[in-house]
């Protein structure tokens, strides 16, 4: 009996020791967004400088390379913030990636094609032991109902476009993931490019976000710290930002009891280059 406990002791030890040593505050991805994420429009959304990324793509490629020894055990292992972090930083410099492999001769993610060469669906990456695409991390790992159900995933991954929420200037990490998820939502609906109200026709032209992924928001989310009220409905969480969405008292009130019809404004997929 000794001998077995301490053979399984023995079997978890190197398990244990790379799950200790994989760096959950992603050093690395900071340094990298900390040179090459430009803030514009008072933080509510940013650039990003791509020929710097390509100057420094060694050092995007030795991140890249640390996020894919994750095997799936230690993944499992993790808590779920430090998972949702994790999946939502590789997201992000995957896509980083996929862009430079192409720049600077490319002026849309979808130049690579939508059917042949999606960039979304090729599995052009490993990740959890296995080939990987962008939609496999956000739609069948970060979107799967009943494991984490948060839709202000939509605000944290980015897809290169500058329709899209905005790229953060700094990397998730547990530890602040809650706090850093409410910002990106609160930046993202402070945006009047990306989502406003029309006084004049009494409704909220929103991004195309809340149309392709409505049903994600009937999902109850309350974050992590399980103290919020569960939202159930676009509406009731336009409700609750309704003093971001518009201006005026009569507007925002307007947001507030449900009383505003919704529109989708057309989503801009251009890449969200720094402008020269």
């Amino acid at each position: 009996m000794k001998k077995l406990l301490l053979a399984l002791l023995l079997a978890a030890i190197p398990l244990t020791a790379t799950a200790q040593s994989f760096d959950h505050d992603h050093k690395p991805w900071a340094t990298l967004l900390k040179k090459h994420v430009l803030l514009i429009d008072n933080s509510k959304s940013s650039q990003v400088r791509y020929a710097g990324f390509a100057q420094d793509r060694n050092e995007l490629k030795a991140y890249l390379g640390t996020l894919s020894k994750v095997t799936q055990a230690e993944f499992n292992a993790w808590s779920k913030p430090q998972q949702m972090a994790f999946l939502i930083n590789a997201y992000n410099a995957y896509t980083v990636e996929k862009i430079l492999t192409r720049y600077p001769n490319i002026k849309s993610i979808w130049d690579f094609g939508k059917v042949f060469g999606n960039p979304f669906k090729d599995k052009f990456f490993t990740l959890l032991g296995r080939e990987f695409s962008l939609d496999m991390i956000e739609h069948e790992t970060l979107r799967k109902p009943g494991t984490y159900d948060d839709p202000r995933v939509h605000f944290a991954v980015n897809c290169a476009s500058v329709g899209c929420p905005m790229l953060r200037e700094e990397p998730y990490v547990t530890l602040r993931l809650e706090a850093q998820l409410e910002e990106q939502t609160k930046r993202f609906l402070s945006d009047r490019s990306r989502n406003r109200y029309s006084a004049q026709d009494n409704a909220l032209e929103v991004s195309e976000i809340f149309k392709w992924f409505s049903t994600d928001w009937t999902s109850g989310y309350r974050g992590f710290d399980g103290k919020s009220t569960p939202i159930q409905s676009r509406e009731q969480f336009f409700a609750k930002y309704a003093a971001l969405l518009a201006d005026a008292p009569a507007q925002q009130q307007a947001i507030a009891e449900r009383k505003a019809a919704i529109r989708h404004l057309d989503y801009d997929w251009t890449l969200n280059d720094v402008k020269k």
